[in-house]
């Protein structure tokens, strides 16, 4: 067998993001179109937190405690004067800005978010090209992710979480692990089928090493479904992040995330709603985003899914 065929196959598959065609479709697809320039606002939000936010998001003033959106009060500075100031979206029941802690806990769920994804892609990758090529690793490996994916994800971030002292790295450690056995099997699965193909055959006839087979002729060829398996991840992991905090079991509570916002206005929510319905609002907006954009990504670079359209 020829090494002509394995060159051009492998090629063709590896660059399947440099085709116009693809790109073409991302940029006419309603569900990109959307969750990406979405993704892109909030991102934004993010960066210009300190722009965006009027005041510290740390500040309160006992005196401005449980006003509603709009109402003017006072903010005690950090070096302790109190300047007037407007609660946009209300104050809770500690006198802080609601509106200031939405906006940087925009940060926080993006870069939970993102770092799970990427995390357990990183991981899951690994694992599942180890387990598909190389057949003597894949029973061992493959009933460990078993034995991870029997336990409910959230129970066993709440019990990492608790075993750690709880910080941005230990919540996104404990929130990536359950996503990694998901990863491993998607990854297994398609290593199954090309390491089938002929090119892959062909480098191995040629005596190609493994380690350049598995990560320069199989991989490029996961790269599509692993991205969209990752906005997936990325859309959990934000939601997981606000449960664990809402829990308090996330985040410290003096950090200010969306979860923390809702947890510590749940308890006088029939009086003051609002300290709840803003951080939801949020919440609910990214994970729809991300939501969509993964559903748009699938629709153009799922073969399957492309032909159907």
């Amino acid at each position: 067998m020829s090494s002509v065929p394995a060159a051009d196959l492998s090629t063709e598959a590896a660059n399947v993001f440099e085709r116009p065609t693809v790109w073409r479709m991302l940029a006419r697809h309603w569900a990109v179109r959307i969750g990406g320039v979405a993704m892109l606002l909030l991102a934004l939000i993010a960066l210009a937190a300190p722009l965006l936010g009027t005041v510290d998001p740390t500040l309160f003033d006992p005196g401005s405690r449980d006003l509603l959106p709009g109402g003017a009060g006072e903010i005690t500075t950090l070096e302790g004067e109190s300047v007037k100031h407007t609660f946009l979206m209300g104050s809770d029941s500690f006198g802080r800005d609601i509106y200031s802690r939405v906006i940087y806990g925009t940060r926080v769920s993006l870069v939970v978010g993102i770092a799970c994804a990427l995390l357990s892609v990183f991981v899951g990758v690994l694992a599942g090209l180890s387990a598909g090529y190389l057949r003597w690793l894949d029973m061992p490996l493959m009933r460990v992710m078993d034995g991870i994916m029997a336990i409910p994800g959230i129970l066993i971030a709440i019990a990492l979480v608790a075993l750690w002292k709880a910080s941005l790295v230990t919540v996104v450690i404990a929130i990536a692990i359950p996503e990694i056995p998901r990863v491993t099997r998607l990854v297994r699965s398609l290593v199954l089928s090309i390491r089938e193909e002929p090119y892959v055959e062909a480098a191995v006839s040629l005596g190609t090493s493994t380690f350049k087979i598995m990560f320069g002729h199989i991989l490029p060829n996961t790269v599509a479904p692993l991205i969209v398996q990752g906005t997936y991840i990325c859309a959990s992991a934000i939601l997981t992040e606000a449960i664990l905090s809402f829990l308090g079991v996330g985040l410290p509570t003096d950090m200010p995330t969306w979860g923390n916002i809702m947890a510590e206005g749940r308890v006088q929510f029939q009086q003051f709603p609002h300290n709840v319905f803003f951080p939801g609002i949020f919440l609910a907006v990214t994970v729809l985003a991300v939501n969509i954009l993964g559903d748009g990504l699938r629709d153009t670079l799922d073969p399957k899914m492309a032909k159907r359209a």
